[in-house]
């Protein structure tokens, strides 16, 4: 079974910067989309980016030009920069890779931001 691997999650102060990574374990095929979710304590899990088919990107207006979401080539990892940390974006973060047929999530990494 594919699984999506995270990393690069951690304690950060405000104002400060983070890579999220997500790797799959082998290629999958058909991808339509590739994304970032988030969830904080208490809270529903949110969208935050993603990778579309076509090649665009569409960001959460809460992180619009403070983080970028990157992909490699191949579509087996994908990446969220996030700069300019907020105490909001404490949560815990998950990739999500949606292929004909089937949706696969990552098992989260947490971003703490602190002041």
């Amino acid at each position: 079974q594919v699984q999506l691997v995270e990393s690069g999650g951690g304690l950060v102060q405000a104002g400060g910067s983070l890579r999220l990574s997500c790797t799959a374990s082998e290629t999958i095929g058909n991808i339509i989309n590739m994304g970032w979710y988030r969830q904080a304590p208490g809270k529903q899990r949110e969208f935050v980016a993603v990778f579309t088919n076509a090649g665009s990107t569409v960001y959460a207006d809460s992180v619009k030009d403070r983080f970028t979401i990157s992909r490699d080539n191949t579509k087996t990892s994908l990446y969220l920069q996030m700069n300019s940390l907020k105490l909001e974006d404490t949560a815990v973060y998950f990739c999500n890779f949606r292929a004909i047929g089937r949706t696969l999530w990552g098992q989260g990494t947490q971003v703490t931001v602190s002041s």
